[in-house]
């Protein structure tokens, strides 16, 4: 049966979280430590990345815990303890500049990327039991990218506003302001979920597994259609955290107009509120694997096509920008819908209940690959002498760094994007093999 609206409005708040978690600091956090804080690009580009590695190990930890739990809930409330303060204290602002500022910022940001993964990797395996139904969870999962894109477009467009709160620039006060009331926004989405997803079923299977780590990673290998999804999936996110990572530089180096991040940024999330019942319907036609290819290859062509913007100007940037976020909201519910069927294959394939383990590894994925982006663009800035400094003290960039800018973060994304493409093209888990392997549980070929 169809799940009560109440119950998808509930579980879509907890995408308020996600959303603000993974842009705010993929938007803003190499650019604070380079221009705000003093620290080199490639230190800071670590700074960030080597938090979200620890992700490879606490979130499949993680997901084996929540496995083992009579309820997923409690782990989201873990979170929603944890995770508000820490984001505050890494935008806190400190005397600290250069080497000691990234190694403060990246402790902070450690620490909370630890507690996002107590409420994201239980969160992101709730769908698979919440309902059988192959289009039931597009359905229930259109809520959590309807709310998902709006908190990008809330987070992405506020941040940027009150970080250069100050006479329009970027300053310690401003970012203390911006860390404040976006560790709000994080305390209010994952209370209501917790709340929200109170009445919430869960379909049990199978029983949960008792495997070490290694095991059920070899298990994860074994899922083909999971590990396909899960490289495409990567090849996605990367290219999204380069460009995420690239937009200020973009918008002040390129557009020369600090304040065009905010514009660039909501029509980037814009078609995700507009355009997402239509991907529905589209992938009802033609399948998700049909969507994910068609969603990926507008934002391949749209990553092209801005590398002209020194041509054609702000406008065409902007129209850019729209094809490239027509083609994002597309791939993101492609993306959830077709884990949580993997998700469900796996338990009719092995007979076990291990779906947190399997979106712990995701979901550690994911945040590597988003992290991995701002680190790849700070060696390419760095590379081409980028020149980090304080807000006080602007200086003047040599042309080998303001062409990394632009091609840097708009054609090495499309790149990453060309292998999403063709890693799609060899997915074959479809409606119609799911409905025939639940006819015969047990029996699934690897």
């Amino acid at each position: 049966m169809p799940l009560p609206r109440s119950l998808r409005v509930g579980y879509g708040l907890g995408s308020f979280c996600a959303g603000t978690f993974n842009t705010v600091p993929g938007l803003l956090l190499l650019y604070y430590m380079t221009n705000v804080l003093d620290v080199p690009a490639a230190a800071a580009g670590l700074a960030i990345f080597l938090p979200k590695a620890w992700d490879l190990l606490i979130n499949p930890y993680v997901g084996r815990l929540s496995d083992r739990s009579s309820s997923r809930r409690p782990w989201l409330l873990a979170g929603a303890v944890v995770l508000p303060p820490t984001f505050v204290l890494t935008f806190a602002g400190t005397s600290l500049t250069g080497l000691p500022a990234a190694l403060y910022v990246g402790g902070c940001f450690f620490l909370a990327a630890s507690a996002f993964a107590l409420f994201e990797v239980p969160y992101k395996a709730m769908p698979a039991e919440m309902t059988d139904d192959y289009h039931e969870q597009s359905g229930l999962l259109t809520w959590r990218m309807i709310f998902l894109g709006m908190a990008i477009l809330i987070s992405g467009g506020l941040a940027p506003i009150l970080a250069n709160s100050e006479d329009g620039e970027a300053s310690i006060g401003g970012y203390r302001l911006m860390g404040f009331v976006i560790g709000g926004v994080l305390l209010l989405s994952m209370i209501a979920t917790y709340l929200g997803t109170a009445r919430a079923p869960r379909i049990v299977r199978a029983e949960a597994e008792h495997t070490s780590a290694r095991e059920q990673l070899r298990a994860a290998r074994a899922n083909t259609p999971f590990m396909l999804l899960l490289g495409l999936s990567a090849a996605q996110m990367l290219a999204v955290g380069v460009m995420l990572a690239g937009a200020p530089y973009f918008a002040s180096y390129i557009l020369e107009d600090t304040g065009a991040i905010t514009t660039l940024f909501l029509l980037f999330i814009g078609p995700m509120l507009i355009t997402m019942p239509a991907w529905v319907r589209f992938s009802r036609r033609y399948d998700k694997r049909g969507s994910m290819l068609v969603s990926s290859t507008l934002f391949l062509l749209g990553g092209v096509a801005q590398a002209f913007t020194p041509a054609f100007g702000l406008v065409y940037a902007h129209l850019c920008v729209v094809v490239i976020g027509v083609g994002f909201a597309g791939l993101q519910l492609m993306q959830f819908s077709m884990l949580a069927d993997t998700l469900v294959y796996d338990e009719l394939k092995c007979g076990r209940r291990r779906s947190g383990t399997f979106t712990g590894l995701w979901t550690a994925t994911e945040t590597v690959m988003m992290a991995f982006g701002a680190l790849l663009l700070g060696w390419v800035l760095a590379a081409a002498g980028f020149v980090s400094s304080e807000p006080d003290e602007p200086v003047a960039q040599p042309e080998s760094a303001i062409n990394a800018v632009l091609y840097g973060g708009v054609l090495v994304p499309a790149v990453f994007m060309g292998v999403a493409i063709y890693l799609t093209t060899r997915y074959d888990l479809t409606a119609e093999r799911l409905k025939d392997l639940r006819s015969r549980p047990g029996t699934v070929p690897a």
